[in-house]
């Protein structure tokens, strides 16, 4: 029997469901034992149910391929084959919000790379290396679902990665107003060009609800525990516009800054350098060694280049420089479906396994 978490991928077959297949295939702590989906795909095996719509540019693991897909409805049947489950399905968000309940009524943990828990007052949002203390809001989440062990802990939106973390690492400097544009690769979409052929050569300004998203989401990052909820910060205040680009994986951040205090720039490169958190002194198993860095190039970071930074974990930090209207600028990159989705999900999981959170049931 392996030592291995038994765990479960709830829409296995959608490209973040790829993803996490991806990710996990050679885990250290973890194993895919069950792939949930639609109804139209069980009953396949999972390389029957993704024919012709892999969208990974490695190859399908071979652990996977002859895993038949269950019905992701079927919550007693996956949940008892699993320690936890990981969720990226596709519904609307108040089917996601009852079904990822109910699998936590199973006392199933579930990490979710889903939207729908992002505002429920007890579900932790959180970025490893900025607010692992909000898992301490799940033993108010269990008294109210009435469970043991099973819980519903998410990730946030993939927009925020390449600035939240910046901003957390200058945050003796106190920011108060920030202006930040994103420029977000079609993966964050679900697409590749071959699905979304007018993309090629296209810009297209507006992401439904991303810019509240991108707005708001890092202060409950940045908030803290009041009783049984998490409670937003008020500041810094950000203002977002999100823009499509034709880019696969990679989120570019353009971001105009005000400080109360007046750093150097000096100042700012060496917090960006040092800061690091909870996943690198744990040495997670995703965890990337240097979580942010400076490159000092005038055209970087490039998507080309640097989007696959420490794994795809890592975020990359360029053009730093005063601004005649703002205290500084900068431009950010971080990849969206690994650190922004399910690469920040499995870290998540990590974290929580490493605290006790998630344990063989």
């Amino acid at each position: 029997m392996s030592e291995k978490l038994r765990v479960g991928i709830l829409g296995g077959t959608g490209m973040v469901g790829q993803r996490f297949i991806s990710l996990l295939e050679n885990h250290p702590w973890f194993e895919v034992v069950v792939i949930a989906a639609s109804p139209r795909s069980a009953g396949q095996t999972y390389e029957k149910a993704v024919e012709g719509r892999w969208k990974m540019t490695t190859p399908i693991p071979e652990s996977v391929k002859n895993i038949v897909v269950c019905d992701v409805n079927e919550v007693e049947k996956v949940a008892s084959q699993v320690d936890f489950v990981f969720s990226a399905v596709d519904m609307t968000k108040e089917e996601i919000k009852k079904i990822e309940e109910d699998y936590a009524k199973t006392e199933t943990p579930v990490v979710s790379n889903n939207s729908a828990h992002r505002w429920t007052k007890d579900v932790p949002m959180v970025v490893p290396e900025i607010n692992p203390q909000h898992f301490e809001i799940i033993e108010a989440q269990k008294k109210r679902l009435g469970t043991t062990r099973g819980f519903v802990a998410v990730k946030p939106n993939c927009s925020i990665q390449s600035y939240a973390p910046v901003l957390t690492a200058w945050k003796e400097f106190e920011p108060y107003e920030v202006v930040a544009t994103t420029y977000q690769a079609i993966s964050g979409a679900g697409k590749t060009f071959k699905d979304w052929p007018e993309m090629e050569g296209n810009i297209i300004p507006f992401i439904g609800g991303e810019e509240e998203k991108s707005e708001k989401e890092p202060l409950r990052i940045w908030g803290h525990i009041e009783g049984d909820e998490i409670v937003p910060a008020t500041e810094p205040v950000i203002t977002c516009q999100c823009i499509r680009v034709p880019v696969l994986n990679g989120h570019t951040a353009a971001v105009f800054v005000k400080f109360r205090k007046k750093p150097t720039k000096e100042q700012l490169i060496q917090k960006l350098v040092e800061f690091s958190g909870e996943p690198q002194k744990l040495n997670l198993p995703s965890a990337p060694k240097q979580f942010i860095r400076y490159m000092e190039e005038d055209n970087r970071p490039q998507v080309a280049l640097d989007v696959d930074y420490e794994n795809g974990m890592g975020i990359s930090v360029g053009r730093l420089r005063e601004d005649t209207v703002y205290d500084w600028k900068f431009v950010g990159l971080s990849h969206n479906t690994l650190r922004g989705a399910a690469g920040g999900a499995v870290l998540c999981a990590e974290m929580l396994k490493a605290k006790g959170y998630i344990t063989k049931k």
